[in-house]
């Protein structure tokens, strides 16, 4: 099965279009060679995505006949991320939810102020 095909069919991309692309950026590799679209994927190998601040490795179980269901995937793909990417993971997702702030509900008022100052003192 083509590599775009599998990443679209195990939902780690919204569309095979998607994943296209991040193969086209060497986002995606196996064995430490950055892949092509065309490159037919193998149950055992291992996929490592390289997402913003982290990778998530996945090794492949099995291969779909099309897109599967949310339910199904565990199935056909397991992660085995080492410890280290799941805590760097953890500390992306942390840093963009404390950058999001109030999460565009405008300037805090004046109590929002002093609650804050409170809980840093």
């Amino acid at each position: 099965m083509r590599a775009d095909v599998y990443l679209w069919a195990v939902r780690l991309f919204k569309t095979r279009a998607t994943a296209a692309e991040a193969l086209r950026s060497g986002q995606v590799s196996i064995g430490g060679t950055e892949i092509k679209a065309s490159r037919d994927v193998k149950p055992g190998e291992v996929l490592v995505l390289r997402r913003t601040g982290y990778q998530q490795h996945f090794e492949i179980l099995g291969l779909p006949r099309t897109r599967v269901s949310a339910s199904l995937v565990s199935g056909l793909l397991r992660e085995v991320t080492p410890p280290e990417e799941r805590e760097r993971r953890e500390l992306w997702e942390f840093a963009q939810r404390a950058s999001a702030g109030y999460g565009g509900l405008g300037r805090p008022t004046k109590k929002d102020r002093r609650d804050l100052s409170d809980f840093m003192e």
